[in-house]
Protein backbone atom coordinates (compact mmCIF):
# COMPACT_ATOMS: atom_id res chain seq x y z
CA UNK A 1 0.00 0.00 0.00
CA UNK A 2 0.92 3.38 -0.76
CA UNK A 3 2.44 5.93 1.99
CA UNK A 4 -0.70 8.14 2.54
CA UNK A 5 0.40 10.08 5.57
CA UNK A 6 1.46 13.03 3.22
CA UNK A 7 -2.35 13.18 1.33
CA UNK A 8 -4.24 13.27 4.82
CA UNK A 9 -3.91 16.70 6.35
CA UNK A 10 -5.51 19.64 4.42
CA UNK A 11 -6.16 23.39 6.15
CA UNK A 12 -9.20 24.72 4.79
CA UNK A 13 -9.53 28.63 4.38
CA UNK A 14 -12.73 29.33 3.94
CA UNK A 15 -16.08 28.60 2.44
CA UNK A 16 -16.32 28.84 -1.38
CA UNK A 17 -19.13 28.14 -4.27
CA UNK A 18 -19.04 24.68 -5.46
CA UNK A 19 -16.77 24.70 -8.23
CA UNK A 20 -18.78 23.71 -11.63
CA UNK A 21 -16.69 20.48 -12.84
CA UNK A 22 -17.26 19.19 -9.41
CA UNK A 23 -21.04 18.24 -11.53
CA UNK A 24 -18.89 15.65 -13.86
CA UNK A 25 -17.79 13.80 -10.92
CA UNK A 26 -21.24 12.98 -8.77
CA UNK A 27 -22.71 9.72 -9.28
CA UNK A 28 -26.61 9.44 -9.54
CA UNK A 29 -28.43 10.40 -6.54
CA UNK A 30 -25.43 12.86 -5.54
CA UNK A 31 -25.46 16.42 -4.53
CA UNK A 32 -22.77 18.66 -3.76
CA UNK A 33 -23.58 20.32 -0.34
CA UNK A 34 -20.72 22.32 0.45
CA UNK A 35 -17.44 23.43 -0.59
CA UNK A 36 -14.29 24.95 0.82
CA UNK A 37 -10.85 26.72 -0.50
CA UNK A 38 -7.67 25.63 0.59
CA UNK A 39 -4.59 27.93 -1.05
CA UNK A 40 -5.19 26.45 -4.40
CA UNK A 41 -7.66 23.70 -3.64
CA UNK A 42 -10.83 22.82 -3.21
CA UNK A 43 -12.82 19.90 -0.41
CA UNK A 44 -16.47 19.34 -1.57
CA UNK A 45 -18.81 17.82 0.48
CA UNK A 46 -21.42 15.79 -1.16
CA UNK A 47 -24.43 14.07 0.26
CA UNK A 48 -22.45 10.89 -0.30
CA UNK A 49 -18.57 12.20 -0.02
CA UNK A 50 -15.94 14.43 1.01
CA UNK A 51 -14.28 15.40 -2.36
CA UNK A 52 -10.63 17.04 -1.97
CA UNK A 53 -9.22 18.30 -5.47
CA UNK A 54 -5.75 18.90 -5.25
CA UNK A 55 -3.93 21.18 -8.20
CA UNK A 56 -0.33 20.35 -8.56
CA UNK A 57 2.32 21.98 -10.40
CA UNK A 58 3.61 25.21 -11.52
CA UNK A 59 -0.07 26.29 -13.34
CA UNK A 60 -2.09 24.22 -11.49
CA UNK A 61 -3.50 22.70 -14.38
CA UNK A 62 -2.72 19.17 -13.56
CA UNK A 63 -5.49 18.12 -10.30
CA UNK A 64 -5.43 14.69 -8.45
CA UNK A 65 -9.20 14.10 -6.82
CA UNK A 66 -9.27 12.57 -3.52
CA UNK A 67 -12.89 11.01 -2.70
CA UNK A 68 -13.53 9.60 1.02
CA UNK A 69 -16.96 7.98 0.95
CA UNK A 70 -18.84 8.79 4.40
CA UNK A 71 -18.70 4.61 4.81
CA UNK A 72 -15.40 4.29 5.22
CA UNK A 73 -15.43 6.80 8.51
CA UNK A 74 -15.07 5.14 12.14
CA UNK A 75 -15.56 8.10 14.01
CA UNK A 76 -14.65 11.84 13.89
CA UNK A 77 -13.83 14.41 16.57
CA UNK A 78 -13.56 18.96 15.80
CA UNK A 79 -11.69 20.89 18.17
CA UNK A 80 -12.59 24.70 17.97
CA UNK A 81 -9.88 27.16 17.96
CA UNK A 82 -9.28 28.69 21.75
CA UNK A 83 -7.75 32.07 22.64
CA UNK A 84 -4.19 31.50 20.86
CA UNK A 85 -5.80 29.37 18.45
CA UNK A 86 -5.75 30.03 14.60
CA UNK A 87 -7.11 27.14 13.78
CA UNK A 88 -9.94 24.42 14.59
CA UNK A 89 -9.20 21.25 13.80
CA UNK A 90 -11.46 18.31 12.80
CA UNK A 91 -10.34 14.62 12.73
CA UNK A 92 -11.17 11.70 10.93
CA UNK A 93 -10.36 7.76 11.54
CA UNK A 94 -11.02 6.25 8.45
CA UNK A 95 -10.53 2.58 6.93
CA UNK A 96 -7.38 4.34 5.18
CA UNK A 97 -6.11 6.02 7.96
CA UNK A 98 -6.14 9.13 10.30
CA UNK A 99 -7.21 12.71 8.08
CA UNK A 100 -6.74 15.88 9.97
CA UNK A 101 -8.22 18.91 8.69
CA UNK A 102 -7.15 22.51 10.07
CA UNK A 103 -10.20 25.07 9.66
CA UNK A 104 -8.89 28.72 9.69
CA UNK A 105 -10.89 31.04 11.95
CA UNK A 106 -13.79 31.78 10.57
CA UNK A 107 -15.08 28.86 9.29
CA UNK A 108 -17.85 27.76 11.61
CA UNK A 109 -16.42 24.53 13.08
CA UNK A 110 -19.89 23.17 14.77
CA UNK A 111 -21.57 24.21 10.67
CA UNK A 112 -18.31 21.60 9.52
CA UNK A 113 -19.25 19.07 12.12
CA UNK A 114 -23.25 18.81 11.21
CA UNK A 115 -21.99 18.16 7.83
CA UNK A 116 -19.94 15.59 8.80
CA UNK A 117 -22.63 13.93 11.40
CA UNK A 118 -25.55 14.58 8.66
CA UNK A 119 -23.55 12.64 5.83
CA UNK A 120 -22.56 10.02 8.50
CA UNK A 121 -25.29 9.71 10.82
CA UNK A 122 -28.28 9.80 8.23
Amino acid sequence: MAETNAILAWTLISECAIPEDVNDLLVSGEEAVAAYKTLRDSAIFTNKRLIIRDSQGLTGKKIEIYSLPYSSINMWSTENAGTFDFNSEVELWTRAGHVKINLKKGIDIRKFDKLIANAILK
